[in-house]
């Protein structure tokens, strides 16, 4: 089938919109390598003192290791879950299957800020609020969907016929699963952890419902950091997080490929 060419219209009206999405950096990264004592733009004078003065907060760098140990666990028991629950839903396809997937996926349509609520509420009466195991519970709600999706995506378009000469030649079903069904699952496994990683990682609302004194993550210490004063502070941070984003999808690019590990 011939492919359509793009028209002009639409390359304009793609660059626009790419446009609008990066305006805010056109901003923020001047800003980050300001040497005033407050948020100006353009700035005044020009410093890198406020990337050293990240490393020098301890509330931020406290939150940044809580946020990332708080990702990997979550990334890990997101894997654990979704993985048996999106091969039992494509390949065992039980009764209700369709109904599961729908109850799966449902806390992505609710706004985050009635889930977080929610949360709160229901987290309240077992003492799980300021917690770590209280935030892991609280940010699998969010991935769980995002991974369960993905990976029942990625199997769904996966062809049965290595799986089912393995069967025919004897193989169990563990060995099929373990040596056949994972293998080639590798695209949608390793986009399901970037997925879940970021997603958690840069939970904001549920996670300003679930911390206190005792334990805050990144994104909440940065929005209270903004909240009491107007330093470049948050700006030199966020353009190290757009950074370590941008890391995080090259690793990606360059294990699977974008298109092969989103684009079915």
């Amino acid at each position: 089938m011939d492919e359509r060419p793009i028209s002009l219209a639409l390359k304009i009206m793609a660059l626009a919109m790419f446009l609008f999405l990066l305006a805010p950096l056109i901003v923020v990264v001047p800003i980050s390598f300001s040497g005033d004592s407050y948020m100006m733009f353009p700035p005044s004078s020009w410093s890198i003192k406020w990337y050293g003065a990240i490393f020098r907060d301890g509330k931020m760098t406290s939150a940044f290791w809580t946020s990332l140990l708080l990702a990997a666990t979550v990334t890990a028991f997101s894997l654990v879950i979704s993985l048996p629950a999106a091969y039992a839903l494509v390949r065992l396809k039980p009764r209700g299957a369709e109904l599961l997937s729908s109850l799966f996926t449902a806390p992505l349509l609710l706004p985050t800020i009635v889930l977080g609520l929610a949360i709160l509420i229901v987290f309240a009466r077992y003492g799980l609020l300021a917690t770590f195991q209280g935030l892991i519970a609280a940010h699998l709600v969010v991935t769980l969907p995002y991974a369960v999706r993905v990976l029942s995506t990625a199997l769904a378009t996966l062809p049965l016929a290595a799986e089912e000469a393995a069967a025919s030649l004897g193989a169990s079903p563990f060995t099929v699963f373990r040596r056949i069904t994972l293998p080639t699952m590798r695209s949608g496994i390793i986009g399901t952890t970037a997925l879940c990683f970021l997603v958690s990682f840069d939970e904001v609302v549920i996670s300003l419902f679930m911390t206190g004194p005792r334990i805050s993550t990144l994104p909440v210490a940065m929005f209270h950091h903004v909240e009491q004063q107007a330093d470049p502070l948050v700006a030199s941070l966020s353009v190290l997080l757009v950074v370590f984003t941008l890391v995080v999808v090259l690793v990606v690019d360059r294990t699977s490929g974008l298109a092969k590990t989103f684009v079915k």
